[in-house]
């Protein structure tokens, strides 16, 4: 039943595409463990695997590097057609359709017996995204949150000395420093073609995203709607710009914007790319929340055994060693991605980086998204509305109510089968 739903995703030549390059024939009597890893993940660990198969001498790992763009129908044509690899890196959003659809394998019984992995660890809202109906499908590789990225020197000119903690503050703070730069420029960069600024609003609500076990949308919620009026606001006031920005460092360097909500990666890319004369005027900090400091998504990838493996010792043995705090350690080194496990947050280049110590203690405020299937799709309707709302094309209470529709589609399948008593 499962794999007759995969297939009707995919074409039969992206089905026989797939299967060509999924198969390796072991050539010297080791263990043959195919690990498919997505973007330069896929690269760099490449690099760390030479240790383990020291100490695995039995095992041979065959790493394949796929493009996050092909990643998930890749994933679901191998599992249409039984040719799943032993281990791969699947983003955490996906872990409830990988699930859903019995693709990947349970782990708690691995990590109860393992004798260095400690689920205790792991920040929580993280560890908590692999977490289906009580029961455990994968261990986080690296973590991904949102933080504000702002000109602190800005700020300061037009009388913050630090950055709000409340979303009464942020948006005071945000219309002084308009006044500062004048009509012709703008306070925050909130990109149309990304969901996440939008989302972390709404995960501040204590109303969930969708009700009923996940069978509806819950965007005309009190919450939601205060989270998306505070989005339109940032519009309406012009403390966003409507027009696409193609380059926000060059565009900060000209004070056109100084707030930006974003992720870990560009921590990077603001040291190379901020001119040197420019590069004591950026900071990070905790993401505003309504009342103060609050929660921001839980994103990341995680590691997943396939079901169908007939190698799935070997794989965990390969998710323990890769979930080893030196080994974490030396990955975040060739990266810049952020360790989901605690005492990785001790090391010297991470504890004594200002920039990267607001991502450490966001990440004890992170809250999962929806955990369903269908959650992908119904993301990308949250961004369209967003993008409706922020160009004045409908207003908020419409807004929700056109979201829970078009949401109430998306799920209409998961109610059907969950009347009936299946799992969707």
């Amino acid at each position: 039943m499962q794999r007759r739903t995969a297939l009707r995703y995919l074409s039969a030549g992206a089905l026989a595409a797939g299967l060509g390059a999924c198969s390796r024939t072991p050539d010297d009597g080791r263990v043959v463990l195919r690990f498919w890893a997505m973007g330069r993940e896929g690269e760099v660990v490449q690099q760390l695997i030479p240790a383990f198969e020291r100490l695995h001498p039995g095992v041979r790992v065959d790493v394949q590097q796929l493009p996050w763009t092909a990643a998930h129908e890749k994933l679901l044509t191998a599992f249409a057609g039984e040719s799943m690899p032993d281990l791969f890196q699947l983003g955490n959003t996906w872990v409830a359709e990988l699930q859903a659809l019995k693709a990947i394998a349970p782990l708690d019984d691995y990590v109860a017996a393992s004798a260095t992995l400690d689920p205790a660890d792991y920040f929580a809202g993280i560890w908590n995204t692999n977490v289906i109906d009580g029961g455990l499908y994968g261990v986080p590789w690296y973590v991904d949150t949102r933080v504000m990225f702002y000109n602190r020197d800005l700020l300061r000119r037009a009388g913050y000395q630090a950055m709000p903690a409340t979303w009464e503050g942020w948006m005071d703070a945000m219309r002084a420093v308009k006044k500062l730069v004048g009509p012709d420029k703008y306070v925050i960069l909130l990109p149309h073609e990304e969901f996440a600024p939008l989302l972390v609003l709404a995960l501040q609500q204590p109303d969930e995203l969708l009700r009923d076990g996940g069978r509806y949308g819950n965007f005309r919620s009190a919450g939601f709607r205060k989270a998306l009026q505070l989005y339109a606001d940032m519009y309406a006031e012009k403390l966003a710009p409507m027009e696409r920005v193609s380059n926000v460092y060059h565009e900060y360097g000209l004070e056109y914007v100084s707030f930006y909500m974003s992720g870990p990666w560009n921590l990077g890319e603001f040291r190379r790319r901020i001119p040197a004369a420019l590069q004591h005027t950026w900071a990070t900090a905790l993401v505003p929340g309504p009342q103060g400091p609050a929660a921001s998504l839980a994103g990341g990838s995680s590691l997943a055994v396939a079901s169908s493996s007939p190698h799935r010792k070997e794989a965990w043995q390969l998710v323990e060693f890769l979930s080893q705090v030196d080994t974490a350690a030396r990955f975040n080194r060739l990266t810049g991605n952020l360790p989901p496990r605690r005492a990785n947050w001790t090391d010297g280049a991470l504890a004594g980086d200002p920039q990267a110590r607001p991502f450490r203690e966001q990440l004890e405020h992170v809250r999962p998204e929806p955990k369903v299937p269908e959650w992908e799709s119904i993301l990308a309707e949250l961004r369209v509305m967003g993008e409706r709302v922020a160009h004045g094309e409908i207003a908020v209470a419409a807004a929700a109510v056109e979201l829970d529709a078009r949401t109430d589609r998306i799920l209409e399948k998961r109610r059907w089968m969950l009347a009936r008593g299946g799992r969707a």
